[in-house]
């Protein structure tokens, strides 16, 4: 009999009935009994918000360098960061496809658009390489935190760091945001990539001089390899998707920057008319880290939830078993297969998962079919391309409701659009017309 961690499945089973629609691939939602409220929550964390506010100075050191080294960035003055936009036209979609009317107003917050690399790992992963950046040219000598950091676009600068390597494991975005940065820094790059990264994102990297490691495993193996390369080279600097607190707060000062952006548009919540914010997550790091300070910031008038691939539910399994990392989807028999390659992960970060057992109200499940229906929906009426994973944060609401009837018409739902500006054109054609599919033959969801 097959066992996993000593169990047979049919005592899985019993001990939480819920893994019955996870196993058979069946779309669920699961409401968090762990969840406390934001005192109880923030008794032991390991991060706070002094954490945050120092994550958010040193991106504030580095603006004048981002503006010089990209120019679509000089608007902002070198800040990287995405619109909120209201989604009038794709909550009424939304209402349709689930049948569900749901209180409440829809926001997009638009990580798909971020600059530099057009996905939400824009933020975690570009600041971590910044701050190790930081780190070596402080320890060098060769800056001074009272400096102008526009002057680190300088060729002696690329010199400089042309002697050290960064490596990572990724299924595709954090790889691109990691590699674009660092090799115009003037790194040397690696990036071990799964299998099921997109094509066309390794050879953007390649484009811009990184090197890319393909390998026929999963996730797992390819953050694995890197991490053994770099232990080899003491120059070597490994960025850690499942165990790193710098890439976690890199993600946290979304917070920060949409709070600003909430008072600007004069949109008020408090823990009567809560905002719910819909988070596509894989291993965990980015979704954790938006969440993490969303909950810091906001405290209990923000409700978080996680969405996953029906077939790569690694958080889901992690958490409601509070096993964490200790077991993957495919302890499970699920196949960790999807089109959604950045939640394509079978094993959910421990690290991610025990910070927020405490802190997010639920996570949920979507096919890979849905996934493309929703793209299709997201380009007819919003006008706005997103990859798969990205439009997995759109069925959180119709789940929320379902599951809460203390939802409002004041209420605000934020649905988290992770990445898709950078997909090349053929592929968000072919992703449209699998969606259309999909929409004129409803029961194939």
């Amino acid at each position: 009999m097959t066992t996993i961690k000593g169990k047979s499945i049919e005592e899985w089973m019993k001990k939480f009935p819920d893994l019955y629609p996870i196993l058979n691939y069946i779309p669920f939602y699961w409401n968090n009994p762990y969840a406390k409220n934001d005192k109880e929550a923030f008794q032991h964390q390991p991060l706070q918000l002094k954490d945050i506010q120092d994550a958010e100075e040193r991106l504030e050191r580095f603006a004048p360098f981002i503006a010089k080294a990209y120019p679509e960035t000089e608007s902002t003055g070198g800040i990287i960061e995405s619109p909120l936009e209201k989604g009038d036209r794709i909550k009424a979609r939304i209402e349709a496809i689930t049948g569900q009317q749901i209180p409440g107003t829809f926001y997009l917050k638009l990580d798909s658009h971020l600059p530099i690399s057009g996905s939400i790992k824009a933020r975690g992963g570009i600041y971590e390489v910044l701050k190790h950046a930081e780190t070596l040219l402080l320890e060098n000598q060769l800056l001074s935190a009272k400096d102008n950091y526009r002057k680190i676009a300088g060729d002696t600068y690329r010199e400089f760091f042309s002697q050290y390597t960064i490596l990572v494991g990724s299924t595709g975005n954090l790889g691109l945001s990691i590699g674009v940065i660092s090799a115009k820094l003037g790194f040397r790059v690696i990036v071990h990539m799964s299998a099921d990264a997109k094509q066309w994102k390794k050879n953007l990297l390649r484009e811009r001089g990184v090197k890319v490691v393909e390998h026929v495993s999963d996730y797992s193996k390819a953050v694995e390899e890197g991490r053994e390369e770099a232990e080899k080279d003491s120059k070597s600097y490994f960025i850690d998707d499942e165990n790193s607190s710098d890439l976690f707060l890199g993600y946290t000062v979304a917070a920060i920057r949409l709070k600003k952006q909430l008072e600007a548009q004069e949109i008020q919540i408090s823990p009567e008319t809560p905002m719910h914010v819909y988070l596509p997550c894989g291993v965990g790091g980015g979704p954790g880290g938006v969440a993490f300070g969303l909950k810091v910031i906001f405290g209990d008038a923000v409700k978080c939830y996680f969405a996953e691939p029906t077939h790569s539910p690694c958080m889901l399994l992690g958490m409601m078993t509070s096993m964490h990392n200790a077991i993957s989807v495919q302890d499970f028999g699920l196949d960790n297969q999807t089109a959604a390659d950045g939640l394509a992960v079978g094993r959910a970060s421990g690290f991610v998962g025990k910070v927020m057992e405490s802190l997010i109200e639920g996570i949920y499940t979507v096919s890979d079919e849905e996934m493309f229906r929703l793209i299709t929906e997201m380009m007819d009426v919003e006008g706005i391309h997103l990859e798969p994973s990205a439009v997995t944060g759109l069925m959180g609401p119709a789940y929320v409701v379902q599951n809460n009837t203390r939802v409002t018409e004041k209420d605000i739902h934020l649905i988290w659009a992770t990445g898709g500006s950078m997909v090349p054109d053929d592929i968000k054609q072919a992703d449209y017309q699998k969606g259309m599919e999909y929409k004129n033959n409803p029961d194939a969801t």
